[in-house]
């Protein structure tokens, strides 16, 4: 994980920013002051003056003087296409108010490769929230697909939001549960 300055930062540029955990869309305006609360993945958080959380796409990262190009989440590999290379690219996806990520949280209900009748290969992916008002759900569905998406030899992916079985920590790594002091 790499936290940010402690100083808050002032935006270069207006910049798209979601607020966590409504998932609602937003500007942030060149001149606003955030605190950089975490960068992990492909995303930054931070916290606004008056103490809300949103989530910065790294594409926009710039906008807070930042450069997020080696924490992108794409897979660069020579090796042929395995299962273990889509489940490293998902590490990369990160909840926007822990440091953890989707795999280690238990979020990730299942992840299969289904080869379909013209040779592509589909990955097909279930995937939960830690509750369902979570408004995050869609933004991290979508980090998800195109972190997958950038593994060579996936040609498509489907990520499915689903609720049944309910979340429970219980799903979560034993290491996440020892870090966030829930052992």
């Amino acid at each position: 994980m790499t936290t940010g300055p402690r100083e808050p930062v002032e935006l270069e540029r207006d910049c798209l920013a979601t607020t966590v955990p409504g998932g609602r869309q937003t500007t942030l305006a060149a001149g606003d002051r955030v605190l950089i609360v975490q960068m992990l993945g492909d995303s930054v958080t931070v916290q606004t003056e008056f103490g809300t959380l949103l989530r910065v796409n790294g594409d926009d990262a710039d906008a807070l003087g930042l450069d997020t190009s080696d924490q992108r989440g794409g897979v660069v590999s020579s090796e042929p296409f395995s299962m273990s290379q889509v489940t490293d690219a998902l590490q990369n996806v990160y909840d926007p108010e822990i440091p953890v990520s989707v795999v280690e949280l238990g979020l990730i209900y299942r992840c299969e490769e289904e080869r379909l009748p013209d040779g592509s290969r589909l990955i097909s992916i279930d995937m939960s929230m830690t509750a369902p008002g979570c408004g995050m759900g869609d933004v991290l569905r979508v980090d998800a697909e195109r972190v997958v998406r950038s593994v060579p030899g996936v040609d498509d992916v489907e990520v499915n939001l689903v609720w049944d079985p309910p979340w429970n920590m219980g799903r979560m790594s034993e290491a996440v549960r020892l870090q966030l002091g829930l052992l």
